[in-house]
């Protein structure tokens, strides 16, 4: 019997210290309770293999700098790439907190399709049940975004903007073939501006739905395979 492949490595991307910590918070919570998926033997509890937390700083040129240098990494050349923080919701009734499951991720250099989406989107249900997900085109921007421009690009079709997600899944593919995605928590929405993460309600509810979502990201990882080369 040929010996089983070791697990691909998992990279998830964040901009900033809040969201690093939401995540790291959220990971020492998985591992302290040992949670598993229903029925799931002890082995797919968690992370299905090397999961590497990488906080790029904030804006695209960031990104993409240190997601290419943390794909340079001979231990990282195979990870599935996934971008997540929080975001700017586009469309109206959109609320803090909620979820934004990217399909493609668009740069102005180049488009990029997510893989598992619909795996995303079911997973959060179950990890999150009564979040609002929703699912559409994530546009990427070199700065904060705010009043008539959020309906510039609304008109786009995109639902949700920030600034490093497309730049990171860009970079992603452009090491090689590997699963890409982005999951954003809004943190502002058009009824629901904020000047400051984390000072008002809104940071603090995107805050804690972050701090919950890394079930979803595991299972996501343990289920898309990279493409045959």
């Amino acid at each position: 019997m040929s010996p089983r492949p070791a697990p691909s490595p998992l990279l998830i991307a964040c901009a900033l210290g809040i969201e690093h910590l939401a995540l790291r918070m959220g990971d020492r919570g998985v591992r302290r309770r040992g949670l598993p998926r229903p029925g799931s033997p002890p082995d797919q509890w968690g992370a299905d293999g090397p999961v590497t937390f990488l906080r790029t700083g904030m804006g695209p040129r960031a990104a993409e700098r240190s997601v290419t240098q943390a794909l340079d990494d001979p231990a990282l050349a195979r990870a599935a790439v996934l971008a997540t923080g929080f975001c700017a919701g586009l469309a109206p009734g959109m609320h803090p907190g909620d979820l934004v499951v990217a399909d493609e991720t668009r740069d102005p250099r180049r488009n990029v399709p997510c893989t598992g989406t619909e795996l995303l989107v079911k997973e959060l249900a179950r990890t999150l049940p009564g979040r609002t997900v929703h699912t559409g085109p994530l546009i990427g921007s070199d700065h904060v975004v705010r009043g008539p421009e959020r309906s510039d690009l609304r008109a786009t079709g995109a639902i949700a903007v920030d600034m490093e997600s497309a730049a990171t899944l860009l970079s992603a593919v452009r090491g090689g073939a590997r699963p890409v995605a982005a999951v954003r928590v809004v943190v502002d929405a058009p009824e629901h501006e904020l000047v400051r993460i984390g000072t008002v309600r809104g940071g603090i509810s995107a805050f804690r739905v972050l701090r919950s979502v890394l079930p979803t990201f595991f299972e996501w990882h343990r289920n898309v395979l990279l493409p045959r080369r």
